[in-house]
């Protein structure tokens, strides 16, 4: 215990304490504080002022959500009212896996071991109701329910779980949910919520698929009129953005809505119950016949209004994708052919509007006529020469005939009458991938026009061809072929439709010349009755064209495009039937004949049109003698 010299404490100073040396020291200190009170104050002044917008926007993106608010797309219905088209409430079921590994718990409140039995048990319970309403299994949806990260590191809030779940089926599962007891012995399971995810549902499914056509996955127009006034039928979504934290949203926080615009819904002009039978006897005859193809059209003669309009094969609206791609689409529209023999109905039409011909005009028909470098016969070979009238060509279908008489009109001119029926441009009907088809320009060579008189050498599809021929005989006028006839906004105000256009083609003369031509089919001769319909007078004539081979380019000697038309009643033309069916060996007469007729028969008295006063057997003379 020996004390140290001077009897000061061990490590004191001779001298007393080092004064300098501790002020020093403090200074130091003092300044250190200040320098980093500026810099705290520098970055204030700079979030709060200089930056303050910024930061505030990029704080607010962190909290803040967008949720589309989905319109729904308008019905389509038919001229009576039916539905062909119209959206069901659904949903798409999401999961907020952040969630869910909390089931919405505060997790600064519970111990390790609740957060840790929560994150593993949570998504097994919300899986097992899972599959009691939406189906499979619980694996198929564990991946999702316990993804609570993103790649890049942020929370994971959504998954989508199933789409297009009814809104039934999700209330049930909701409540499900909620009665659920969670690990803690609390009631409710939480992270489950949903989006509108509406279904687009077609009602009659193929029954005119082909006109109504579908929507994609995503519920936009992918076919026939859904495609074609897509925009219109959709509406404009709205949305609402709202701001939420770690439990939720933020209830007066800023919260922004604007309502969906719902979509336009259109009144067609398509009858069900006569595309029904339309649908029913096209597919009959072609099956009869082994068909590759067949389409109908059942037309107002006056207005261009499509009362049916059938095609086979066809699909069912409700499952696109079990059909094959090439009977998705019209194959009245989109497949252009060349129509034969009833093409004649516009050579004459030209003929007798120019006072070249009329119904009794004389012709010498030869066994053979040259044209170009090759001759033209008629179908039923003869080896004498006929005397018919211009009627008796048009009854007997003579290819020679035919061209005899068009030979006294310019070929420039028979275009132009061509081109005002229609022929060379898509009609403009509402539906997607019309063909224009092909006519030769004016130049074209006389061998040219004189296949065009008895219908070969341009094309067409079977609307153009329905259209053209209610032209020639409904008193001379085109009228564009239209499917819609109205349509309403989502307020249940009728919204305005294009202007529908006509235009004459031919004399009110020239076309009752043509009914002359067409009656002489169904009611000349013998044999006929089977193609007049009782109580009625009536017109038709039938069309059978060679098919070109895309291989070979050249016709194929057994593929027919097979057609009829039937117009009534002849003295006021108020329905027109056009038939067209693909098949091997077979004419129109035959195959089409049928259908047209049965559907006239079943169109006449449903639109209320009352029989003729006075029905002919036999008309003006087909033959002259010499």
């Amino acid at each position: 215990g020996r004390r140290p010299p001077s009897g000061r404490p061990a490590g004191s100073s001779a001298h007393g304490p080092r004064r300098g040396s501790t002020t020093l020291r403090v200074r130091i200190a003092m300044g250190l504080i200040v320098v980093l009170t500026l810099a705290l104050a520098a970055r204030a002044f700079q979030l709060q002022g200089l930056d303050s917008a910024a930061n505030a926007q990029a704080a607010a993106e962190k909290m803040t959500h967008t949720r589309t608010i989905k319109a729904t797309r308008g019905a389509i219905l038919d001229r009576n009212g039916e539905v062909l088209a119209s959206t069901q409430p659904a949903v798409k079921v999401i999961a907020d896996p952040t969630a869910i590994s909390a089931n919405g718990y505060n997790t600064g409140g519970l111990t390790d071991e609740q957060a840790a039995d929560l994150a593993e048990r949570t998504p097994h319970q919300i899986a097992e109701v899972l599959v009691n309403f939406l189906g499979g299994a619980t694996t198929d949806y564990l991946p999702a329910l316990t993804r609570t990260t993103n790649d890049d590191g942020s929370a994971d809030q959504y998954e989508v779980l199933e789409e297009r779940v009814s809104a039934d089926t999700y209330e049930q599962l909701h409540q499900a949910l909620d009665e659920a007891t969670d690990v803690l012995g609390n009631k409710g399971l939480y992270g489950i919520t949903s989006e509108d995810d509406p279904i687009r549902v077609y009602p009659s499914g193929t029954l005119a698929s082909n006109v109504v056509g579908f929507v994609n996955s995503e519920g936009a127009g992918a076919g026939g009129f859904e495609y074609y006034a897509d925009a219109q039928l959709a509406g404009a979504d709205g949305f609402e953005q709202y701001e939420s934290g770690q439990y939720g949203r933020i209830p007066l926080a800023d919260n922004t809505l604007k309502d969906a615009t719902d979509g336009t819904t259109y009144t067609l002009t398509i009858d069900s119950e006569l595309q029904y039978t339309a649908r029913q006897l096209l597919a009959s005859q072609a099956a009869e016949y082994n068909a590759l193809s067949a389409s109908t059209v059942v037309m107002n003669a006056k207005t261009g209004e499509i009362l049916a309009l059938a095609t086979t094969p066809g699909y069912d609206s409700n499952a696109p994708g079990a059909a094959d791609a090439d009977d998705l689409g019209n194959r009245a529209i989109t497949e252009a052919y060349e129509p034969g023999s009833v093409a004649k109905v516009f050579t004459n039409a030209a003929l007798f509007d120019q006072g070249l011909a009329d119904p009794d005009t004389k012709v010498e028909v030869p066994a053979s006529l040259a044209s170009g470098d090759g001759e033209i016969k008629d179908a039923d070979r003869h080896a004498d020469t006929k005397h018919y009238t211009a009627r008796g060509v048009f009854y007997h279908s003579s290819n020679i005939g035919s061209a005899l008489l068009l030979r006294q009109m310019d070929a420039a001119a028979y275009r132009q009458y061509m081109a005002g029926f229609g022929f060379g441009a898509a009609s403009g009907i509402e539906l997607p991938g019309e063909t224009d088809g092909y006519l030769p320009d004016a130049s074209m060579p006389d061998y040219t026009r004189d296949n065009m008189a008895f219908g070969q050498g341009f094309s067409a599809n079977a609307v153009q061809m329905a259209a053209a021929l209610a032209a020639a005989t409904n008193g001379g006028v085109y009228h564009r072929p239209t499917i819609i006839a109205g349509a309403t906004g989502a307020d249940g105000a009728a919204v305005p439709l294009p202007e529908r256009s006509s235009r004459r083609v031919i004399s009110e003369r020239a076309s009752g010349q043509v009914r002359d031509l067409m009656e002489a089919v169904t009611a000349g001769g013998t044999g006929q009755q089977g193609r007049m319909i009782s109580g009625y007078r009536m017109g038709g004539k039938s069309g059978t064209a060679q098919v070109i081979d895309q291989t070979t380019g050249q016709y194929d000697a057994h593929r027919y495009m097979s057609s009829y038309v039937t117009v009534a009643p002849i003295e006021d033309p108020q329905i027109l039937v056009y038939t067209v069916v693909e098949v091997r060996d077979q004419y129109g007469g035959t195959v089409a004949m049928p259908t047209s007729r049965m559907l006239m028969s079943a169109a006449l008295p449903r639109y209320g049109v009352l029989p003729s006063a006075e029905v002919p057997i036999d008309t003006e003379p087909l033959e002259y003698e010499p």
